[in-house]
């Protein structure tokens, strides 16, 4: 299986529907974990996710737990994170990752943190927060494309 996204409980349809439509591109997996901030049938998600949808549907979860219990084995699960140590770049990646990103209002909780193997950022410039969620997931597929583990 080659790398996969998660996002967990994204909160723009916007985001989401870049998301699907960049995995698609890449070839990489697309997990929605919900709630949502949005019906998954929204004009705004299919208005940015155009037909990649179709062509690489992504796999729902109906929260958190469901996820978990359905990439038990799949592979690694990393969480791309503000608050971790290491940075993309340097990180140990694998071709089975599956990268979670978080809500775009918060990031992802306590509980996501404490369920991954790994966690890694994007270093950001000094004055700079953190990045769009779904660019976030387009800079990391392009890491993992560039070193050929997609």
């Amino acid at each position: 299986m080659a790398v996969q996204l998660a996002l967990f409980e994204p909160e723009i349809a916007e985001n989401a529907g870049a998301a699907t439509r960049a995995a698609a591109c890449f070839g990489a997996g697309l997990h929605l974990i919900e709630p949502c901030g949005f019906p998954l049938g929204s004009k705004r998600f299919a208005r940015v996710a155009l037909d990649y949808g179709l062509i690489a549907p992504p796999t729902i979860h109906t929260d958190w737990t469901a996820f978990l219990a359905a990439t038990t084995g799949a592979g690694r699960r990393v969480l791309l994170t503000t608050r971790a140590d290491a940075t993309l770049w340097e990180a140990d990646l694998w071709q089975t990752d599956i990268v979670i990103l978080g809500r775009e209002s918060a990031g992802a909780p306590s509980q996501v943190h404490e369920a991954v193997d790994l966690r890694i950022r994007i270093p950001l410039a000094p004055a700079a927060r953190s990045l769009n969620v779904a660019m976030a997931g387009v800079i990391t597929l392009a890491e993992y494309a560039r070193r050929r583990l997609l």
